[in-house]
């Protein structure tokens, strides 16, 4: 269906020259935007209160005279944003037409989203405009990351991060603003300061007389506050200055934008906690009517009267167009297709094990698990210029487990460094890195570490194709496990708990071979995936390593034994257990296993699996994991209810205790699988 034609006046820039005098012609632009975007948010209010608009509505009105001037002075070929609830004008001046952003919150066929996402959180991946979260505050490390790579690939972006004075006290802000400060990102962080966080005031958030904008001194980086209610072309001003001035010297700046909010928090706001007159006050201070009585002396109330008339056609065609636009059709297949980005072609590796190209291809090195994975690093870095790695001291130290030992010498602390303590800022700031084209290796230093993060991984990366089609192809390494007594938070399996959102992959190497081939393969696809690396398994032993042409079979289980009396699946570290308790069956009971290496967790393909069950009828899971909610339930839930009428026992699963991992070595190895515990098990369920 086509799109009604938009009014000739709505130019999506201003250009540095128009600021000078700013004639009327950049303030009628100005104007129409403001215009425009405070009658859709007006419009779409009534659309939602006729029920024409399902979820709920987060209106900007009396925040245009902050978003519109900022979003015409940016460079849309260039920068990178994220808007947040109040930022509808700023997303009708980036891009698309007015009906596609209509459609989004009609959530039909033509909705940016497929109506897969709620109202305002879309966005435009392709032109550096990053879909928010309602998890408040978290987009801003995405900028970061976004508009470094932009630096990095020679473009002389600028990121805008907004927040508003609420999330200004979460810590994915302050650990952004950190971070940006540490490595000079040209970002402009705005907070945007109506007085109200939903129904909580500024005097139950912060102490009083607290200014926000002075916190840009803890970071060593310019900060100041800007009333944008009072004088529009002042406003805009002083943006296109601040905007010129991170652009030359790529350090970030706060601005503490004082701004307001018409409307409640959303639709269903009463405001019933706002005191008697504070409204009246708010309306009082709203800039729309300001400008155009600015303008109307200028131009007559008749010119801008016409204005007026033409956007409200203009915006009433969108509606109906859109309100035409056939609803969903709760396709569950091409819902299931998207969840992850499609298959990515194999890279073009050089056929060899590591950085040196000489090497020939059927050399084999024998090294130990941490070392296949250096060697798996140095491939990429030399091979993969959009490749980098990052972590807690994965530089100069080489990581926690040494597997990053020697990268930053050999390639430069542009590729390789360190990150600050703020596992949730930097993997932000890696998913904006992935969004814009590079594809960055984060190393967590433990596992357990990942929670602090989990918002990032679990509700940001791994959603973000399937609610706006941009692929985040980024590899998060996750030395894990137990039997080492590290204690309770350095030795957990979270594979569970991690793989229960859609969205992740994953893969848990148990041999060198395998993590070598992992990572090449992790590395190479469009999504995010998660690298489980037992700590027991770094030193274990070591084994021939080369280049392997068949790499991507570590999506794949892998048959280490075979036999007739069950079917026996595990991963990672149990499965050096599993091959000595399925040799000891064999020798000392005459009966054999199909012993499966599980190696890929997500997404599972269990085919020649359920082909050995369908042949056994017995089912033996082992994984080091908690029983309750452990992956091996998984696992036996989807094996045995195609196979269940076959089955001649129950299946048999052994993982560790439900407790926390304790730290003393007996208490540690009563926690979780040993051999013996294993044999005894099997003994008991075959008996």
């Amino acid at each position: 269906m086509a799109f009604p034609l938009p009014p000739a006046l709505l130019m999506r820039t201003l250009h540095a020259a128009e600021l000078e005098t700013l004639p009327s012609s950049a303030l009628l632009r100005i104007y129409a935007w403001m215009q425009l975007a405070r009658t859709s948010d007006n419009r779409i209010l009534e659309l939602f209160r006729q029920g024409l608009i399902r979820g709920t509505v987060t209106g900007g009105q009396g925040n245009e005279g902050l978003i519109v001037p900022l979003a015409l002075l940016a460079d849309k070929a260039t920068d990178v944003i994220s808007f947040t609830h109040r930022g509808f004008g700023g997303h009708l001046v980036w891009s698309g037409h007015l009906c596609d952003h209509l459609n989004q919150y009609f959530a039909n066929t033509a909705s940016p989203t497929k109506g897969r996402e709620g109202n305002i959180h879309h966005g435009d991946p392709a032109a550096r405009s990053l879909p928010m979260i309602s998890h408040l505050g978290a987009m801003v490390s995405n900028v970061a990351g976004a508009t470094d790579s932009q630096r990095r690939l020679g473009r002389p972006a600028v990121g805008f991060a907004f927040f508003g004075d609420g999330a200004s006290s979460t810590g994915d802000v302050h650990e952004t603003l950190n971070l940006a400060s540490l490595l000079s990102l040209p970002i402009l962080f705005v907070i945007e300061n109506n007085r109200y966080a939903y129904s909580t005031p500024v005097a139950e958030q912060f102490a009083p007389d607290t200014a926000l904008w002075r916190r840009a001194a803890g970071y060593g980086i310019e900060g100041f506050a800007l009333d944008t209610t009072t004088d529009v072309a002042a406003t805009t001003r002083t943006f296109a200055a601040a905007i010129e001035k991170i652009r030359a010297t790529s350090r970030p700046m706060l601005i503490e934008a004082h701004t307001l909010r018409l409307r409640g928090h959303a639709a269903y706001d009463t405001c019933d906690y706002l005191k008697s007159g504070e409204s009246d006050e708010f309306f009082a201070l709203d800039p729309l009517p300001k400008l155009r009585a600015q303008l109307a002396a200028k131009l007559g109330t008749a010119s801008l009267d016409a204005v007026d008339v033409e956007l409200s056609g203009f915006l009433e065609a969108c509606v109906k167009t859109s309100l035409a636009t056939p609803r969903p059709t709760g396709d569950v297949a091409a819902m299931e297709a998207d969840l992850f980005a499609p298959p990515s072609p194999p890279l073009p590796w050089v056929p060899s094990l590591g950085s040196d190209r000489s090497q020939p291809s059927s050399l084999d090195a024998q090294l130990n698990l941490a070392q296949a994975l250096n060697a798996a690093h140095r491939k990429i870095l030399t091979e993969r210029p959009e490749s980098l790695v990052l972590g807690q001291d994965i530089a100069t130290y080489g990581g926690a487990f040494k597997v990053t030992d020697g990268l930053l010498a050999d390639f430069g602390r542009p590729r390789v460094f360190n990150t600050p303590l703020a596992e949730s800022a930097c993997t932000g700031y890696a998913v904006g890195l992935a969004l814009n084209g590079h594809r960055p290796i984060e190393e967590f230093q433990f596992a357990d570490f990942v929670t602090e993060a989990a918002t990032q991984i679990t509700l940001n990366a791994a959603t973000y194709h399937f609610r706006s089609g941009a692929a985040v192809p980024i590899v998060f390494r996750l030395p894990t496990g137990g039997g080492l007594t590290f204690g309770s938070f350095h030795s957990q399996e979270l594979d569970s708990c991690l793989l229960s959102m859609p969205g992740l992959k994953a893969l848990y190497p148990s041999t060198p071979q395998d993590a070598f081939n992992a990572l090449l393969a992790a590395y190479e696809d469009h999504n995010p995936v998660l690298i489980f690396e037992h700590k027991a398994l770094y030193r274990r032993g070591k084994a021939p390593v080369s280049w392997d042409a068949h790499y991507r079979a570590v999506w794949t289980p892998r048959q280490l034994r075979t036999g007739d009396f069950a079917t026996f699946v595990t991963y990672g570290e149990m499965v050096h257990l599993a091959e000595v308790a399925s040799d000891y069956f064999s020798a000392e009971y005459e009966k054999s296993f199909d012993l499966f290496d599980l190696r890929a967790l997500s997404p599972l393909k269990l085919e020649a699996i359920e082909r050995s069950l369908a042949r056994t009828g017995r089912l033996i899971v082992l994984h080091e994991g908690r029983r309750a909610h452990g992956f091996g339930a998984e696992l036996v839930a989807r094996l045995t209810e195609k196979h269940f009428s076959s089955l001649q026992a129950a299946p048999l699963r052994v993982a560790s205790l439900d407790l926390p991992v304790p730290f003393a070595p007996e208490l540690e190895q009563a926690f979780r699988p040993t051999q013996e515990k294993i044999i005894e098990r099997i003994t008991e369920w075959m008996g």
